[in-house]
């Protein structure tokens, strides 16, 4: 029987940072309220087969990578977009060369991002946007707890790398 005030519940209590996931998945509000619709829709009719006290977090997660993962896999020519940086930071002013070199070094990060194996940049969202624990990445991405710690580390390691290289090598 499905507990229906609980699910309710769950979904108020997460709904905002799952869509915060999705839109940093797939860059786009219109795509990612659909990428959530489904999300919610999924873990509609699995919910009566999870267990009393699971994680919901981790497990609305693990429906929400695989929801963007599905999106981004059937996105016809063209790659997911995604910022490592706050793209609600607030400016205080500045010159028009300090903006347009801080709008050059968000693409240059954003184009990094988008060269990262899903995983990594899965499990880097994850942890530097939302906060969760490696135990909680290992049950969304449905891995294990070193496996969440390598990709998160991989992902940092090689966004270094990328971002040390000359711009137009990024891209490729």
């Amino acid at each position: 029987m499905v507990d229906y005030p609980l699910f309710e519940s769950m979904l108020s209590s997460y709904g905002s940072e799952i869509f915060a996931f999705l839109w940093r998945m797939v860059r786009d509000g219109a795509e990612a309220e659909d990428c959530l619709q489904e999300t919610f829709l999924r873990a509609f009719k699995a919910f009566p087969r999870v267990e009393a006290g699971a994680n919901y977090r981790a497990w609305l997660y693990a429906i929400a990578n695989n929801v963007a993962k599905t999106y981004l896999k059937r996105r016809a020519g063209s790659e997911a977009r995604l910022s490592v940086l706050e793209e609600n930071r607030s400016d205080g002013g500045g010159s028009v060369e300090g903006i347009v070199e801080r709008h050059e070094e968000l693409e240059l990060v954003q184009t990094a991002v988008r060269a990262l194996p899903h995983k990594q940049r899965a499990a880097l969202m994850l942890r530097k946007y939302h906060g969760l624990e490696y135990s909680e990445i290992a049950g969304a991405l449905g891995c294990s707890q070193a496996s969440a710690r390598a990709n998160v580390y991989q992902g940092l390691k090689r966004l270094r790398t990328l971002l040390a290289r000359e711009p137009q090598r990024v891209e490729q």
